[in-house]
């Protein structure tokens, strides 16, 4: 239950942890199982939840004013697409409204390339392949590339995303 994934080691703290470790800036809460038989809908029951989630998430970098929670039961639909009945104090978005809210991160093409790579595959016959996601930059064949830490320079042969050739790949786009 929750009081599990928010103890000490729990999934929700390592979920939140890893987020915003990984760059994510906007969170929505979708605060599950509101239809289980020991919670039945109870605000005060969301509000603790909330509270507690919200005081991880501060604590771990985020500003929970700016976080939206989201009472839910996935299994009956509640709040997921439409407001639900079986909750009638909360007056905020539906999931779905919430997760439409969310604006898409700013990726510059017009600064310096910079992919983090997540693989690397040896393939006979053609060499080294880096796999990542173009966080900003544009990736052209023909350019030099520099690894960091190690300062190796490689010129980009070419630019493939699903075994598909492309003139130059921008932000947002796995190579």
């Amino acid at each position: 239950g929750f009081e599990e994934g928010i103890s000490r080691g729990g999934q929700t703290r390592e979920h939140a942890l890893l987020a915003f470790t990984l760059g994510v800036k906007q969170m929505v809460v979708a605060v599950n199982k509101m239809d289980d038989k020991s919670v039945n809908y109870s605000q005060s029951r969301y509000e603790d939840v909330k509270s507690e989630v919200a005081t991880y998430l501060k604590r771990v970098g985020y500003k929970p004013a700016k976080v939206t929670f989201v009472p839910i039961s996935g299994w009956e639909g509640d709040n997921i697409t439409e407001s639900s009945s079986n909750m009638p104090w909360y007056d905020g978005p539906t999931l779905l409204d919430a997760l439409d809210k969310v604006s898409a991160p700013k990726r510059p093409a017009d600064k310096s390339l910079r992919i983090p790579i997540q693989d690397v595959y040896k393939i006979g016959g053609i060499g080294t392949v880096p796999v990542g996601r173009v966080e900003t930059g544009i990736m052209k064949p023909g350019i030099t590339a520099q690894f960091a830490p190690s300062g190796i320079t490689a010129e980009v042969k070419s630019c493939e995303v699903h075994h598909e050739s492309l003139d130059e790949v921008g932000p947002g786009t796995n190579v």
